[in-house]
């Protein structure tokens, strides 16, 4: 079959070299679009007919534009073979061939899934319809608003022309303006009408002829001219095509802006629609129009202000809610330049908060330790307590034997030297009423004055102990004016009653020399003589104990917070800060947060005096507390807060206290008599020492005795004195230093002892106070200066004076008292006055060299480098001693 070239023969062709193909039915016309802004374009457009599948409805019938050309059938070739599957001829002479079974499965299938695929795109586009036509109603709902909004603001602004308008004409006719002038005055903002308008633009079909052109008057313009001249040129696209319409332009009102809407989706979409003036561009224009009205004033805020001691002037502001720019121009008005990092005191910013109108509620830094202690309990929630009994008495009167007697263990034993160097506190239960005691031991030593003193002020009776052999000793005063300092009663023990020299009735006469009266004396003072020895009369001691206990009617609250008293401090290598804590109010529990002194921390472990962990201590039990970032100092009150911003604020306030008032001690001049004691010191001898003791009370009592030795002349210098062993860095400072380190019950670490090998410095260890005082007493005395005194030896009187060649002048004497020895030292004294002083050099008698000359004796004598003698001089002949002082 010959393929034609035709391009409007629409028929298959068959070819032996081409596959079959079927040129598409296609019809081109043009279509004007319009678009929403007035403009159009012509558009060519193809309209492509509906294929229809062989076999399965009528022929495809050509368009009614289209010829239709019948071409004939050729004859089939005999040597081809006919497909035995082709199907017969059409109409228009196309061989088409019937589909297989699979093919028409494979069919029907593709036009099932059309069909879903339909139907499944109609209900998208109903949907989306559907949300559409929502979003235009809400966009036409917000454009009537905006419609609304914008009529009201135009009939307020008409509003106010009109009454601007009123407010001039009523000026005018006051100041006596031409009222000829009013009617031609306009308002503004209105097109003047003219009715001339109307008529020239006016054309009526009686005024055109019959061939169709308007007839117009003389000299005036045709209308359809003035139009074109006032409307847009129209513009013709392509030859044939119509002309388009110019867009009507929009008449606003002078001063008036475009109307806009929202920019949605549905507006950008929606072409048709006019977009109009948006929300916030509306609520911009009126804040234009309105100007500086917006800032209206705001309701003044009246603020309670918190002024502490010291305020910067941000901090003032702040709190305020003020400028900081406005608290300074009211410091400029009183005369003072300040920046806004500047500190000002309580009373100024008290001043200008009262003057901007706030209330001032004053504040100091001691404020933050209010609530903590000495809160009164109510007393229905009180209950009975144990007495706290304080043991205190002269050195080695049996205090600590008569504990041990009492809690029945061996402390004593392992007490270095015999004494008591540390304080300890210790619970026993009477054996006959069962109640417990707390029982504090106090060193009996004089370096201990401030243990005693502690334990005096966290005691409830004070238990003296006087040794019936030895009566009242210095200690003994000492513990009873503690006692009476305290207002806390007495119980006089006479211990050591089993001794032969013992005598009670002494210690008894010698108490009332101190205002001591016994009951045995007609006193009210509970006296009982105890052995503790042999463990004599101790029932009847915890008797009178418990009476006087009953008699005070002890009571506090158990379950508020814990308050207690430091009685002992260490830094323990292992469990690091330990302090040793008598609870006095509350109860103390794990996991609770503490403050003592200028430490905090939070209760790891409780420990009891018997080596038990607890988990809670009450009222009047003494226990060891575990987890203090750092020792506390002795004697320290210790107090459970709420949280640790509190136990911060706390120890910061404190630290902060304790840093003042060492730079006061150290950098103020201070008064006179503090300057002329500074004078005496400049002079003085130094002996460096860093001192590192086991317990705070110790390292308190030896700086307390070093203290003491100190003269006008030489002193101790404590470099450092802390708790715990000696360590590397105290071997550093004492090697700038050249410092000596003092070790009581502590031992330095092997890596400080090789350091102070290595380096020369001498570390010196002790377990008893005396040794260590002793030692550096004499180490303190051999920095004094020996002292020089003079021993006379005897007097001579010059009689004659020889020259004596090779020699000099030798004065010839006789020795009146004493003796006179030779290269022993001479003052020669002429009419009373001293003239020369110096050694005598040659001692002859007759022409012997003598060491010494007896009274009544003639000699010749000659002094080093001086002979400038007479006779009838006096010569006082003296020797030279130099002692060394001590401490």
């Amino acid at each position: 079959m010959v393929d034609t070239k035709n391009p409007g023969d629409k028929t298959l062709s068959v070819s032996p070299s081409k596959t079959l193909t079927l040129k598409p039915r296609v019809e081109q016309g043009t279509v004007r679009q319009s678009f929403s802004h007035g403009r159009s374009k012509q558009v060519v457009v193809e309209k492509r007919g509906k294929r229809r599948v062989g076999g399965e409805g009528p022929a495809e019938t050509p368009a009614a534009h289209e010829p239709v050309v019948a071409k004939p059938t050729p004859p089939p070739s005999n040597n081809r073979p006919q497909r035995s599957g082709s199907s017969p001829r059409s109409g228009s002479g196309v061989v088409l061939r019937t589909l297989t079974e699979d093919e028409r499965t494979a069919r029907a299938t593709a036009l099932a899934d059309a069909r879903v695929r339909e139907e499944e795109e109609r209900r998208a586009a109903e949907v989306e319809a559907a949300r559409r036509k929502i979003e235009e109603a809400k966009a036409q709902v917000e454009r009537e608003a905006a419609e609304a909004r914008r009529k009201a603001e135009e009939e307020r602004h008409r509003h106010e022309e009109e009454a601007k308008r009123k407010a001039e004409q009523e000026a005018k006719r006051r100041f006596g303006e031409d009222e000829a002038k009013k009617p031609a005055t306009a308002a503004p903002g209105k097109p003047v009408s003219s009715a001339s308008a109307p008529a020239a633009k006016s054309t009526t079909p009686a005024s055109r002829p019959a061939g169709g052109a308007p007839v117009r008057p003389a000299g005036a313009r045709p209308a359809e001219a003035a139009d074109e001249e006032e409307a847009p040129r129209q513009v013709r696209r392509g030859p044939g095509g119509r002309p388009a319409t110019p867009p009507k332009p929009q008449v606003t009102k002078p001063g008036a802006s475009k109307q806009r809407g929202r920019l949605t989706v549905v507006t950008a979409l929606t072409a048709d629609d006019v977009r109009e003036r948006s929300i916030a561009s509306f609520r911009r224009r009126t804040q234009r129009l309105k100007g500086g009205a917006s800032h209206e004033p705001k309701e003044k805020l009246v603020r309670e202000v918190i002024v502490p001691e010291a305020i910067t002037i941000q901090e003032l502001a702040n709190r305020m809610s003020e400028r900081a720019v406005d608290v300074i121009r009211m410091l400029m008005k009183q005369g003072a330049m300040h920046k806004i990092t500047d500190v000002i005191d309580a009373d100024t910013a008290q001043l200008i908060a009262e003057e901007l109108g706030h209330t001032v509620k004053r504040v100091a830094d001691s404020d933050v330790e209010e609530g903590l202690f000495d809160v009164v309990d109510d007393s229905t929630d009180t209950e009975p307590r144990s007495p706290v009994v304080t043991v205190m008495g002269h050195v080695d009167h049996g205090k600590t034997s008569l504990l041990d007697a009492l809690r029945h263990a061996n402390v004593v034993s392992g007490e270095a030297g015999g004494i008591t160097q540390h304080i300890g506190a210790y619970q026993v239960t009477a054996p006959e009423t069962g109640t417990k005691i707390t029982f504090i031991d106090t060193p009996g030593h004089a370096a201990f004055t401030a243990m005693r003193a502690r334990g005096a002020k966290v005691t409830d009776i004070v238990v003296l102990v006087v040794a019936a052999d030895d009566g009242v000793m210095p200690q003994t005063v000492e513990a009873i004016n503690h006692a009476r300092a305290a207002g806390v009663p007495i119980i006089v023990a006479i211990n050591k009653i089993d001794k032969p020299e013992a005598k009670p009735e002494r210690v008894r006469t010698e108490l009332l020399q101190y205002n001591v009266q016994v009951e045995a004396m007609g006193g009210d003072v509970v006296d009982v003589e105890v052995s503790a020895k042999n463990r004599v009369n101790l029932d009847k001691l915890l008797e009178m104990i418990a009476l006087q206990a009953e008699i005070l009617d002890l009571k506090t609250n158990a379950t508020r917070p814990a308050e207690g008293t430091v009685i002992e401090a260490k830094l323990d290598r292992g469990r690091g800060p330990v302090a040793t804590v008598l609870v006095q109010r509350g109860t103390l529990r794990v996991g609770d947060i503490i403050v003592a002194g200028a430490e905090m921390g939070r209760v790891r472990a409780l420990i009891s005096d018997q080596g038990d962990t607890v988990e809670e201590a009450g009222p009047s039990v003494p226990v060891e507390v575990l987890g203090f970032n750092g020792p506390p100092e002795a004697g320290d009150r210790l107090a459970v807060v709420e949280n640790e911003a509190r136990a911060r604020q706390v120890t910061s306030y404190r630290a902060h206290k304790k840093r003042e008032k060492a730079a006061q001690v150290t950098g103020m001049r201070g008064s006179l008599e503090q300057m002329m004691s500074q004078l005496k010191t400049a002079g003085r001898k130094e002996f460096p020492l860093i001192i590192k003791a086991d317990v705070q009370g110790s390292l308190e009592a030896i700086l307390g005795s070093l203290e003491k030795l100190g003269t006008d002349e030489v002193t101790a210098r404590i470099l450092h004195a802390g708790v715990g062993g000696i360590s590397e860095s105290d071997v550093t400072l004492a090697e700038g230093f050249n410092a000596a380190i003092i070790g009581f019950s502590v031992r330095a670490n092997k890596e400080a002892a090789a350091a102070a090998k290595r380096n020369g410095i001498e570390i010196r260890y002790y377990n008893i106070i005396y040794d260590l005082v002793d030692d550096v007493k004499k180490a303190m005395s051999g920095l004094l200066a020996p002292t020089l005194r003079e021993t006379m030896l005897g007097n001579a009187q010059i009689l004659e004076i020889f020259n004596i060649s090779k020699v000099g002048k030798v004065a010839g004497c006789r020795v009146t008292d004493g003796t006179v020895e030779r290269g022993a030292n001479v003052r020669l004294i002429r009419d009373n006055v001293v003239v020369h002083e110096g050694k005598l050099s040659t001692l002859k008698r007759f022409k012997d060299e003598v060491k010494e000359v007896q009274s009544g004796q003639e000699c010749g004598m000659a002094f080093e480098s001086y002979s400038d003698m007479r006779a009838g001089d006096v010569i006082e002949c003296y020797r030279v001693e130099t002692i060394q002082r001590s401490l």
